[in-house]
């Protein structure tokens, strides 16, 4: 189901997609510096990253910010080297533990069973040892979560140890605890109580719009056209500037065949704002307008929309398929 992948995919391998800045160039003197280029996306991050690490030997944030990067690069087993020897240089540094178990979670969907039953324990490992050291670290607990629903018992999954850590993320966070709570309704296929969960997180953080977009894909995966189009037009009356909700009306008009006027007006509107470092890039917008003008019945304007979003982005299987199909 699309909204439970969507919502298992917090944040255990949280890769963003986005924004490159005009940043510093790669001979960034600090952890810190590196760590601005990672987050701005910057092509000179790894390179700056493995020159700190080389210059910083003995540092563990240097180490830290090398595994980051190399995530971000696609590199997941130099990413996993990286973060090993920053636990070993901090072994009580909950942050290098917590990108160890990124790395693993990066890394254990490349290889295959064998490799994933050895894997699954040294990423579950990473992740409880980083909530030992820090039991504030929702991020850690947030992938704990989502690893003790996906793994089987005999590796350390479960259930009620994902419900002891969406009690627990609610102390530190009350509206990422009721995330949790609705990952593990998805899990259960418990609709309502995951829609229940997803209001209770906007509620709790009006502001955060990470909470919109996954309130907006529960209504969307469980058909509730009306109540994603009521709660999607009033985050964007509450947050004008900003260009996910326009995205979200028209994704949901591709998929309900319903309000199509105005989810193409949304996405045309979207092309002309700036983007977020988490929002969808032009080319599926693209395929988003294909999908509506072939709903309604413009084969040719439907053509044309999906050729642009495969000329921005050619590996776009959806938009392939799209196209195909018309």
């Amino acid at each position: 189901m699309r909204i439970a992948r969507a919502l298992l995919s917090v944040p255990l391998l949280s890769v963003s997609l986005l924004l490159v800045s005009a940043a510093p160039a790669a001979n960034a003197a600090t952890p810190a510096d590196v760590q601005a280029l990672i987050e701005s996306r910057s092509p000179t991050a790894l390179q700056a990253a493995e020159t700190l690490a080389k210059a910083m030997p003995a540092d563990v944030d240097a180490w830290i910010v090398l595994a980051r990067a190399r995530l971000q690069a696609g590199k997941a087993e130099a990413a996993i080297a990286a973060a090993e020897k920053a636990t070993g240089l901090g072994p009580k540094n909950a942050q290098a533990f917590y990108w160890l178990g990124n790395a693993y979670g990066s890394r254990i969907g490349q290889v295959g069973m064998l490799s994933k039953m050895t894997m699954a324990p040294k990423l579950r490992d990473a992740f409880e040892q980083a909530v030992a050291l820090d039991p504030a670290l929702v991020d850690a607990r947030s992938s704990l979560v989502l690893f003790y629903l996906q793994a089987p018992a005999a590796i350390g999954g479960g259930i009620d140890k994902a419900r002891a850590q969406a009690t627990a993320i609610a102390k530190y966070d009350r509206a990422r605890g009721y995330l949790a709570q609705a990952q593990i309704a998805s899990h259960e296929k418990k609709p309502e109580q995951m829609i229940g969960a997803l209001e209770s997180a906007v509620a709790a953080k009006p502001a955060d719009e990470g909470m919109r977009v996954q309130l907006a894909l529960g209504y969307q995966q469980e058909k509730r056209w009306a109540d994603a189009h009521a709660a999607i037009r009033k985050w964007s009356s509450e947050h004008p500037a900003s260009a996910r909700p326009k995205y979200q009306l028209g994704r949901m008009a591709a998929l309900s065949g319903q309000y199509l006027e105005e989810g193409e007006a949304a996405l045309r509107a979207y092309l002309t704002m700036p983007r977020g470092k988490d929002d969808p890039s032009h080319a599926h917008v693209h395929y988003r307008l294909g999908q509506i003008q072939a709903k309604a019945g413009r084969k040719d304007d439907a053509r044309a929309s999906l050729q642009a979003a495969l000329k921005l982005d050619p590996k776009l299987k959806e938009a392939k398929t799209a196209l195909a199909e018309l």
